[in-house]
C-alpha cells in the first residue's frame, strides 16, 4: 500500500473563493479610484461600492473559516525559506486588509453620520457614534488602507508572474480553477 500523494492544489472551494474575491477586490479598487476622479457618476459608484464592500467583508469571513479548515498544498521546492515566510506573511496581511478596509469604511460612514444604504430601503446600522473628529481620522485611513491593498495585490501578482514565467515552478497550478497534473504526470 502506497502513501497518499500530497495535495498539489488548494481545495476547490478555496480556489473559487480566491478568484471571486480577486475580481471583487480589483473591481472595488477601480470603483474607489473612479469615485475620487469622477464626480458625475459618484452616486452610482457609491451605490455599488457600499454593498460590494459588505459582500467582500462577508466573503472574507467565509474565506478565513475555509482557510482554517482546509489543508494547504506545499510550496514548490524552488521557493526559499525566506520566500515562504514572505508569502505566508503577505497572506496574513491580505486577510487583515480584507477585514479592515470594509470595517473602516463602515465605521467612517457611521462617524460621518451617513446612511449606510445597501439596497433600496435596506440600511446597515452604524457601528460607531457620529463624531466629526473620528470621521476625520477614518476617512484618510480608508484611503491609505486601499492603497496598501492595491500595493499588496500588485506584489502578489508580481510574485506569481515571476514564479510562473521566470522560475517556471508551476506555482499558479496551486490556485488554478481546473484540475492539474503533478510533475510526474499523475
Amino acid at each position: 500500500m502506497s502513501a497518499p500523494k500530497p495535495r498539489t492544489q488548494f481545495a476547490l472551494q478555496s480556489r473559487i473563493l480566491h478568484w471571486l474575491m480577486a475580481a471583487m477586490l480589483l473591481a472595488m479598487l477601480f470603483i474607489g479610484a473612479a469615485m475620487v476622479a469622477s464626480l458625475g457618476d459618484y452616486h452610482m459608484l457609491v451605490a455599488i461600492h457600499r454593498p460590494l464592500g459588505i459582500l467582500i467583508l462577508i466573503l472574507a469571513a467565509v474565506r478565513f473559516i475555509n482557510r482554517m479548515c482546509t489543508t494547504l498544498p506545499p510550496f514548490p521546492p524552488t521557493m526559499s525559506k525566506r520566500e515562504r515566510f514572505i508569502a505566508s506573511s503577505s497572506e496574513k496581511l491580505l486577510y487583515a486588509l480584507m477585514f479592515a478596509l470594509p470595517l473602516v469604511g463602515w465605521g467612517m460612514l457611521s462617524a460621518g453620520h451617513y446612511p449606510i444604504v445597501m439596497f433600496g430601503a435596506v440600511h446597515l446600522p452604524p457601528i460607531l457614534p457620529a463624531h466629526p473628529a473620528l470621521y476625520a481620522i477614518l476617512r484618510p485611513a480608508h484611503t491609505v488602507l486601499a492603497y496598501l491593498l492595491f500595493f499588496m495585490f500588485l506584489a502578489h501578482l508580481g510574485a506569481v508572474l515571476f514564479h510562473t514565467l521566470i522560475v517556471r515552478d508551476r506555482i499558479l497550478d496551486r490556485m488554478a480553477l481546473w484540475p492539474v497534473r503533478n510533475r510526474d504526470g499523475n
